[in-house]
């Protein structure tokens, strides 16, 4: 006989179950997802359709792939695996299996259920050939999440998110590569000096128009959801394009920066014309348009490796962010999964994303191809 008559309550451990993605799991993983991602590398999911336009929607999207952890008919977890590009980037690599992203509400941490999905994640990639596994989204093992996770472009999981390194760092994965993130904020003068750009008005005019000429298939499957305008610094004699970089708007990174931005996703000078001063002259043009259009930063992403382009945006006036999570990722790799053969990451040239419309602004901004006079250099 229990004192009182009352039996003491028992704690009871609700058991988890793990199961592939269904279809009607979307608003529970845009529950987790703001629960377990909070840093502003990070979009906050307002719905699910954001997901669908980044994810789901992907042609090589596979459910099994998708792994969820449910308890109690609530989605608490979830891990998301895929594969990177092949070589010639025309279809997926099974060899190189990727952990695009893992996620568990902070309520059912330190139970076991990250390393689960984890198992189970490397259990499907190697199921399908993968023998070599790589932790967090950056080019070109980056299936899935542009546009959602790591701003301006997909560089890996970021290092301010700690949970991540721990755990990745205790799973027997290790640091394969680093991006650095640059950002200039669009408030404050443009003041980007060289003795040559009087000369080089009097040669070239900015153009900007849509996207030219199709990439490659891996790349209209990454940032095929966003609508890139390229800036084209065009001869006006010869009406050749010297010099050209992409950019995108940031819609949803802006809703949570609370300001607008952009981001550079590529700069590129023909190779018979550079250390002219060209490329620092379209950014300069462009930077200076963006203001105009009210954006209130723009943000860059370049391999740790990449000196030359690391050189050039320092003298374009961006600098190494000062935000935690911004100021460097990486993609990781498991030890002892396999014979790692591929060369380092490859370098892009140069990669910025975009924030919105910042709190006060007044007038509309609009990023818009124009045809074909478009605004001229000296003008921009």
């Amino acid at each position: 006989m229990w004192p009182g008559g009352c039996r003491p309550l028992e704690r009871f451990q609700f058991v988890v179950d793990y199961r592939n993605f269904r279809n009607n799991d979307p608003p529970g993983l845009a529950v987790i997802w703001n629960e377990a991602f909070t840093a502003r590398g990070e979009v906050r999911l307002r719905h699910s359709s954001p997901l669908e336009n980044f994810v789901f929607s992907k042609p090589y999207f596979d459910p099994a792939g998708l792994i969820v952890a449910v308890e109690e008919n609530v989605l608490v977890g979830f891990a998301h695996a895929s594969f990177g590009a092949n070589q010639q980037q025309t279809a997926l690599d099974p060899t190189a299996g990727v952990l695009s992203l893992i996620g568990v509400r902070p309520s059912h941490r330190r139970q076991g259920i990250g390393s689960e999905l984890l198992r189970r994640s490397e259990a499907y990639l190697a199921g399908r050939g993968a023998t070599a596994f790589f932790a967090g989204p950056m080019a070109p093992y980056n299936p899935f999440y542009f546009g959602l996770y790591g701003g301006s472009d997909s560089p890996g999981f970021l290092a301010s998110d700690l949970p991540a390194d721990h755990f990745l760092s205790r799973h027997n994965y290790q640091v394969q590569q680093t991006c650095l993130v640059y950002q200039r904020g669009l408030s404050q003068p443009i003041n980007i000096v060289d003795g040559r750009f009087t000369a080089l008005r009097k040669h070239y005019e900015v153009r900007i128009v849509p996207r030219t000429g199709a990439g490659s298939w891996w790349q209209e499957c990454t940032i095929g959801p966003v609508e890139v305008v390229e800036f084209h610094l065009v001869d006006k004699a010869t009406n050749q394009v010297a010099a050209r970089t992409s950019v995108w708007e940031m819609d949803l990174f802006s809703w949570r920066w609370s300001q607008p931005a952009v981001g550079i996703l590529d700069v590129e000078v023909l190779p018979e014309l550079r250390r002219q001063g060209l490329g620092k002259f379209l950014i300069s043009q462009m930077l200076r348009y963006l203001q105009e259009q009210y954006f209130g930063l723009t943000e860059v992403q370049l391999l740790d490796h990449n000196q030359v382009g690391i050189q050039c945006f320092r003298a374009w006036d961006l600098t190494r962010s000062t935000l935690a999570d911004f100021t460097k990722s990486e993609p990781w790799f498991k030890k002892g999964s396999g014979t790692f053969v591929r060369s380092t990451l490859r370098a892009v040239p140069a990669k910025v994303p975009d924030p919105f419309l910042s709190p006060g602004s007044k007038g509309v901004r609009h990023l818009c191809a124009q045809h074909p006079t478009g605004r001229s250099g000296k003008g921009a």
